[in-house]
């Protein structure tokens, strides 16, 4: 019943949560993504719009071969395995998944695409084959992504990431950086993704990092071996502060920098430390952590306006594949020049001074207002003494373009994307390397390159080099013998396009189909603030490459972009020998200190081949991961309390985009209230099931009051349901029942059973989103199903305006101004009469006596009733 095609009646609508990688099992944070999903999904269709959820797997990467390594199987059999699992669990939580649509990227039939579309890219000139210095997992024999390298150790083993110079392809997403930017851009009226969380388009602009400023040359004689000069005389940097030109007294270089690379060779201690700083990778998420460390290279540079000499530092927070690889030190300006001048006792020089008149320059501390560019004008800086900020930069960048040496220039922090990976369980690169023509692209009709399934990692570097009938194919130019690339693609290459391939997965002709034009762009997409950058980056900059080969006629493949939270658990480890070891908080018991704060934790059973007893390090609350054991297996609640109650608590107990932290007691909770549901509609089965219309009927004042609260609630209910506020939605079905039951239980007349029945149905309906089984079986148990057919595609319940408008207002009652109850009065009466009945209900109640006078009774219009004693 979930399975969709296109229709062009009805309004589309595209819904689809991030792949999940197939690890083995679900936890709680998979089943709090897809709920919200699945919640959307049934509420859409319901109102009437073709919504299509489809579901996939992101199949190929590195954790596949270390479970091969460590379990002995290979990662096919693995990976499929864990999807079968997977799916199973999935399916168990009832999601409405068009299964008919399920697609793996570890499937030829998609990633021929992958291939594909690589070798168009490679026609265009946007696929490249490049030398670039990248970060060396020594243990995973593997190149990490700057985010992959924490602390310099690889994200994955804790070994010390290296930098290597190496042979991959690259991707110039830089050509698509200012529309990249465009799109995000808060300061952009006609930015288009502005269905994005704020936070998200603000990581993407930072993380493109545009920059205006100038770049300009300090010229050397330092000389090569060969007697040529290092960069041609020149050494370039960027600077967005050009007004601090003259305070510069050091020019810093990366570590692999061909001046650093020069000085080390007739330097033991240079080399030395080169060596030590190449020990972790050097990321800018490391700048700020680690400290500025340089050795001096015995070099100088000529400053371009005073000619005076530059010592030249080798620097351990200086990238090469940033700008150029250089910087200028203004250690008066600049808080990273003020820490590494202070640490190497390198001049520093006040350049700029402030206009509020109310600071004193000290060389010995650094104060941050010493950058702040709205208040400068510069000092010891002739020619360009007395000027701010812009006017200093333009006078400075004509000066040096005057002399050859500079001008006005933007540059970005994005860095072309490299696919290339050292490792086994990914898509193979379509090249064959060739001893004549070098590398040569497969044809076109040789694609897939499939990738041989039987291999088995043992840890020792990519086994396809050991394949022989993978490694070895002859020149599709000259028939020569020649070998297979055995670099495959990073696993970001699958994941930006898949969504495309749901449109139409069985197309064998069509990278993106046809279908793709009703469907695209994506509705909404749901996924981790964690793929706030890559994933959802590269995804952006894929569409736009197929827009321009004619793929497809849309710019962005997201409209609407939801960021749930994170489900959070304890995380408990032990340190057992070179490995860190995490455990399951459920066979830990935890040590706390006098404050009631977990400081620690023992185990209680044996596990692995640690003791029972023995004392475990706390970690703190953290996001759940298979990897740290602290993930909750929902099929232990499904078997005990049933899926809609692991889907109720965990939309429950917090709002979708906040973090969760998980609370096994209150699972409960969500349990009791749903067989509430239960008991009641089986309780007054006899009067439900009936039609649902209240049109004509007479309510006597209390039960108008009853039925308003229920559509009050409901009004709420709707309005939640469209912001994606869902906890909210279900803590008001949790109000409609709380008044349903009130109602059953007050003595009215026959008559509510029609308001009950009417109640019941519309909450079935708000329910089904999140509790879809339960929910389905009282529709049908209850004989609805016959009134308004399946549940699924039954109508959307509106609250109803007359509903709303009640025959009666609550009035408050007051003696002498003090609150005592409350009076029911009809809307339209007079207050002569208003005031009887507060008299007479104030004696029935004894709060006046039979024979107490009063004085006056005030009457305030629709609020309140005070009688004067």
């Amino acid at each position: 019943i979930y399975q969709v095609s296109e229709d062009k009646q009805k309004k589309k609508y595209y819904a689809c949560s991030m792949l999940p990688y197939p690890s083995g099992k679900l936890h709680m944070g998979h089943v709090r993504n897809y709920t919200i999903n699945d919640m959307l999904t049934r509420h859409l269709r319901m109102k009437g719009f073709n919504v299509l959820m489809p579901m996939g797997w992101d199949a190929f990467g590195l954790p596949a071969e270390n479970a091969a390594i460590k379990n002995h199987r290979s990662p096919a059999d693995w990976t499929q395995d864990n999807i079968a699992e997977m799916k199973r669990q999935m399916l168990a939580l009832g999601l409405a998944i068009d299964w008919s649509r399920e697609i793996s990227s570890c499937d030829p039939t998609y990633y021929r695409w992958n291939q594909w579309f690589f070798l168009k890219m490679l026609e265009k000139g946007i696929a490249y084959r490049s030398t670039q210095v990248v970060n060396w997992d020594p243990v995973d024999n593997t190149v990490l992504a700057n985010e992959q390298v924490i602390d310099g150790k690889g994200w994955r083993t804790g070994a010390s990431v290296e930098r290597r110079e190496i042979p991959g392809y690259y991707l110039k997403i830089t050509d698509y950086a200012e529309e990249l930017l465009q799109a995000v851009a808060l300061n952009n009226p006609q930015a288009q993704l502005t269905g994005w969380p704020d936070r998200v388009r603000i990581m993407q602009q930072n993380w493109l990092g545009k920059s205006k400023g100038v770049r300009f040359a300090f010229q050397h004689h330092i000389t090569q071996p060969d007697g040529g000069l290092v960069g041609d005389g020149k050494l370039f940097v960027f600077t967005t502060r050009a007004d601090t030109i003259m305070g510069v007294t050091f020019c810093a270089v990366a570590l692999d920098h061909p001046i650093a690379k020069l000085a080390a060779s007739t330097s033991s201690t240079l080399a030395q430390f080169i060596e030590q700083c190449k020990l972790g990778g050097t990321t800018e998420a490391e700048w700020v952590q680690k400290d500025k460390l340089g050795c001096s290279s015995g070099y100088f540079v000529e400053h371009p306006i005073t000619r005076q000499p530059i010592e030249v530092w080798v620097a351990n927070y200086v990238l090469l594949e940033y700008g150029d690889g250089a910087v200028m030190g203004v250690p008066a300006h600049d808080e990273r020049d003020f820490a590494f001048a202070w640490k190497y006792q390198i001049p520093i020089k006040q350049v700029l001074a402030s206009t509020l008149a109310t600071h004193v320059f000290d060389p010995q501390k650094w104060q941050d207002w010493y950058a702040d560019k709205d208040y400068m004008v510069t000092i010891h800086s002739a020619p360009f003494d007395g000027l701010g900020h812009d006017s200093c930069v333009q006078a400075v960048a004509s000066y040096l373009q005057n002399l050859g040496l500079g001008s006005l220039t933007t540059t970005w922090r994005l860095r072309d994307w490299g696919i290339s990976r050292q490792r086994y369980w990914g898509t193979p690169i379509p090249i064959i390397h060739c001893p004549h023509h070098g590398a040569v692209p497969v044809p076109e009709k040789d694609l897939p390159v499939v990738l041989p399934t039987h291999l088995m990692p043992d840890g020792s570097g990519n086994p396809l080099l050991q394949c022989p009938d993978f490694l070895h194919t002859i020149c599709p130019q000259c028939g020569s013998p020649s070998v297979r690339e055995t670099d495959t693609m990073d696993t970001f290459v699958d994941s930006s396009w898949y969504f495309m391939r749901y449109c139409n997965p069985q197309d064998g002709l069509n990278m993106v189909s046809e279908s793709a034009r009703y469907w695209m762009p994506m509705d909404q997409y749901i996924g981790g603030i964690e793929h706030a950058i890559l994933h959802l980056l590269y995804a952006r900059f894929w569409t736009k490459v197929m827009r321009d080969v004619g793929l497809l006629n849309i710019d962005e493949p997201f409209s609407h972009l939801f960021t749930q939270g994170m489900v959070l658990n304890h995380t408990y480890s032990l340190k057992v020998g070179a490995e860190k070891r995490y455990f399951w908080p459920q066979d830990v018991e935890n040590i706390y200190n006098s404050e009631g704060e977990i400081i620690g934790a023992q185990l209680l059973l044996d596990t692995s081949g640690v003791p029972k007893g023995t004392k475990l390090e706390y970690e703190g609350i953290g996001t759940m991961s298979k990897s740290k054991n602290n993930g909750v297996d929902p099929q232990d609640i499904i078997d005990k309390f049933g899926s809609d109650t692991a889907r109720f608590y965990t939309i429950f107990a917090a709002p979708p985009d906040s973090t969760l932290e998980w609370n096994g007691h209150a699972v409960d909770g969500s349990y009791r209230f749903i067989k509430r549901v239960f008991i009641f509609c089986r309780k007054h089965k006899p009067i439900l099931g009936k039609p649902k219309g209240m049109e004509n009927i007479q309510l006597e004042a209390t039960l108008s009051d009853y039925r308003k609260q229920v559509h009050t609630v409901l009004k709420q209910i709707n309005f939640d349901y469209e912001r994606m506020q869902y906890n909210t939605v279900a803590s008001g079905c949790m109000k409609v029942l709380n008044v349903l039951e009130e109602l059953a239980s007050a003595k009215l007349a026959v008559s509510k059973d029609r308001v009950l029945n009417e109640g019941i149905n519309l909450l079935l309906r708000v329910l089904y989103p999140i509790c879809p089984h339960v929910c389905y079986y009282l529709w049908q148990e209850l004989g609805y199903a016959k009134l308004e057919g399946e549940l699924v595609d039954t109508s959307w319940p509106e609250a109803s305006p007359e509903a709303l408008i009640s025959d009666h207002v609550e009035m408050v009652l007051q003696i002498n101004g003090k609150h005592r109850g409350f009076l029911q009065v009809p809307v339209h009466a007079e207050e002569p009469w208003i005031r009887n009945q507060a008299i007479g209900l104030a004696q029935e109640r004894g709060w006046v006596g039979v024979t107490q006078s009063v004085k006056r009774v005030v009457v305030v219009a629709g609020r309140l009733v005070n009688i004067v004693t």
